[in-house]
């Protein structure tokens, strides 16, 4: 079977992971600062091996995950009509995650960047980019927002895909700029989230709802 050549890049960047594991191993502490509270201070920590390999092996299987889905979908068709925004939705998250691994090893190396500033700024980054992504995608059974009626009707879908890439890049413009509240951010992120899920969730059952209607 031919790889496409995003799939490839996906390949790419989880060998990366496994290759700056392999770098860093050596130069880090027993134990690994791995988790930092809402002001950037650092509140967890884990054994040297499990923090080295963990986010790699997580890169590895939501590769894999990624790279299985449009072939077992029982809507692929759909899958392949957007496929090129699907693929480069995984490339955004595995480099997204591929940031947060080497900023997270350079820290521990005495490289030490704010994360209360530089998630904020990624995870906005994050979801503006998948915010023009969204509405190219087609209904199917893993990718999008699926609600009961979302996956009932392609009217319906197109539709609440629209307005979530208008809610997710709204959403990713203001997680970037709550980097100068300090804490805050983080109650903004998971306030944001929540809001749009319901708002979401709403707006495609009143979209299936005219529908019926017409």
């Amino acid at each position: 079977m031919a790889y496409r050549r995003k799939e490839w890049l996906m390949v790419i960047m989880v060998l990366a992971s496994v290759l700056m594991a392999g770098w860093f191993y050596p130069q880090l502490p027993d134990k690994v600062a791995s988790h930092w509270g809402i002001n950037g201070q650092v509140n967890g920590y884990m054994d040297k091996g499990l923090a080295t390999f963990l986010l790699p092996g997580m890169m590895l299987l939501l590769a894999a995950l990624f790279f299985i889905i449009p072939r077992i979908d029982p809507l692929k068709e759909n899958i392949e009509k957007f496929r090129d925004a699907y693929e480069e939705m995984v490339i955004v998250i595995l480099a997204f995650l591929l940031f947060i691994y080497l900023q997270t090893m350079l820290w521990n190396i005495g490289i030490q960047i704010s994360m209360a500033l530089t998630v904020p700024f990624g995870v906005g980054l994050l979801f503006i980019y998948l915010g023009f992504l969204l509405p190219k995608a087609k209904r199917n059974w893993f990718v999008g927002i699926r609600t009961p009626w979302t996956m009932s009707s392609d009217a319906v879908w197109d539709k609440t895909h629209k307005m979530g890439g208008k809610l997710f890049k709204a959403m990713g413009i203001i997680i970037m700029l709550s980097v100068f509240l300090g804490g805050g951010a983080f109650y903004v992120l998971i306030g944001l989230v929540l809001a749009s899920v319901v708002y979401l969730f709403w707006y495609s059952y009143m979209q299936f709802q005219n529908e019926k209607q017409k």
